[in-house]
């Protein structure tokens, strides 16, 4: 068992999911919360099934990670 950090968007279409610390491009999205979420670690368990447990940072170097907001010049 391994803990993955993972980031959930809330768009107005759904909700859409992805780990990180994967090496690789991993998504998972449904209409709620927690399909996103059911999706996203099935997606993940494919991927290790498919590329093998190298795609597994050793130590994720995230510890945190937050939304924050910008503003820009453009």
């Amino acid at each position: 068992m391994k803990h993955i950090k993972l980031i959930v968007e809330k768009h107005s279409d759904g909700y859409v999911a992805y780990p990180l610390g994967i090496k690789g491009v991993v998504v998972g999205q449904g209409d709620s919360y927690e399909e996103a979420l059911a999706d996203v670690k099935s997606a993940i368990r494919c991927h290790i099934e498919i590329f093998g447990q190298d795609v597994l940072e050793e130590e994720s170097p995230v510890l945190e990670a937050f939304v924050a907001e910008a503003e820009v010049s453009v």
